[in-house]
């Protein structure tokens, strides 16, 4: 009698392939990414948290006033003890900030550009906050998905790393950043799929739709590039980009390229799937269906995901331009100017190249399916 094999034991090794493998990614890639790696000169000083327990005085200065405290130190060298704080309010620089109050946690640091050094509030301990609000995200993936809720965060975490600690200092090397943003987009998608549902046909298909998907949104961020005469100075950020290393300027369409391109993997990914796994049940379910109805129903399937799709990409870069937008409304720009500033326009290029290429993941991830999935009598 022939022994089986153990799929779970086969899964159980491809899961330890992925970790491995995307542990030698963050580790090796990371190295080879900072080959180049400019030395800045960057700030000494340390900051530390404190709380805030009880307001000593309040003095005016010019253009603004001096609030000191006594705080209680929750790390640093003066860890545990009671430190007096001063915190500096300039009325004419914006955002101005709040005056502290009993309670309130804050981040202090030592003012050595004094000649009386004293301790001065950086400003309000937001981490705390968002951390907690992590762990509870992580908390609710964990008990709605379980084990797959557990994954989930495994590949979120690795997609996190792969762009902070891989992508953007592969940028601020100076290296190539179209070369690297693609790499970054087939190491997510590879990942992901691979953590999320395992080597199969699904997963090859889904991965197949969005690489496909993304191609196409990359390949019409670089002739739109072109076309619209991108100089990729849409604001003050860009600026201080090109003020970093003047003698090697990193290359600011291509930022704009990476952030097409990178921005939609994730809708796009979300897209394929939704396709490739309700395509999957309805083979389960229906195994005699032929080819070209499996193709429709994922054409009908797709039409009820691109329209909400859609709008998820389009409403968030309105909403991450919203500040700028009511700005140059509110002074009176002229709607024909407006969508004609390149600040503007990028917005709906990563808009609107998001989109397409969700659009035509459909028709991939659905054609793909059909040629994978047999067809049982």
């Amino acid at each position: 009698m022939v022994k089986r094999k153990d799929p779970r034991k086969g899964r159980i090794i491809l899961y330890i392939f992925t970790l491995a493998f995307s542990l030698a990614y963050i580790l090796f890639g990371r190295q080879i990414a900072m080959k180049g790696y400019p030395d800045w000169d960057k700030p000494e000083a340390n900051s530390y948290k404190a709380e805030v327990s009880a307001i000593l005085s309040d003095e005016p200065v010019e253009n603004g006033h001096e609030l000191f405290f006594e705080a209680k130190a929750l790390s640093g060298p003066e860890k545990g003890r009671t430190v007096t704080i001063r915190q500096t309010i300039f009325e004419n620089y914006y955002p101005v900030q709040e005056a502290v109050e009993a309670g309130d946690r804050v981040l202090f640091y030592e003012d050595t550009y004094r000649e009386d050094s004293d301790w001065q509030m950086l400003d309000y301990l937001r981490s705390d906050a968002i951390l907690w609000l992590a762990l509870a995200f992580a908390a609710a993936v964990l008990i709605f998905g379980r084990l797959k809720g557990l994954n989930t965060l495994i590949s979120l975490i690795f997609t996190c790393l792969s762009v902070f600690t891989v992508f953007i200092p592969s940028i601020l090397s100076g290296q190539n950043i179209y070369l690297w943003s693609i790499v970054t987009c087939i190491y997510i998608i590879v990942m992901t799929m691979l953590f999320i549902n395992g080597a199969g046909k699904k997963s090859f298909a889904a991965g197949a739709g969005c690489a496909a998907g993304v191609a196409v949104a990359g390949l019409i961020s670089a002739v739109m590039d072109k076309l619209l005469s991108l100089t990729g100075m849409i604001n003050e950020d860009t600026l201080y980009l090109q003020m970093i290393d003047v003698a090697k300027p990193i290359d600011l369409t291509g930022v704009i390229f990476a952030a097409i391109i990178i921005g939609a993997v994730g809708a796009i990914m979300d897209v394929a799937m939704d396709i490739a796994s309700s395509l999957h049940e309805i083979r389960l379910t229906s195994p005699n269906i032929s080819g070209g109805q499996l193709i429709k129903s994922g054409f009908n399937i797709g039409r009820d995901v691109m329209g909400t799709m859609a709008n998820t990409l389009i409403l968030a870069y309105i909403g991450s331009s919203l500040c700028t937008t009511l700005l140059l409304v509110a002074y009176n720009v002229h709607m024909f100017v407006l969508f004609n500033m390149e600040m503007i326009v990028v917005e709906l290029l990563q808009a609107l190249a998001g989109s397409i290429g969700i659009l035509l993941a459909i028709p991939f991830t659905s054609f793909i399916c059909a040629a994978i999935y047999p067809r049982k009598a």
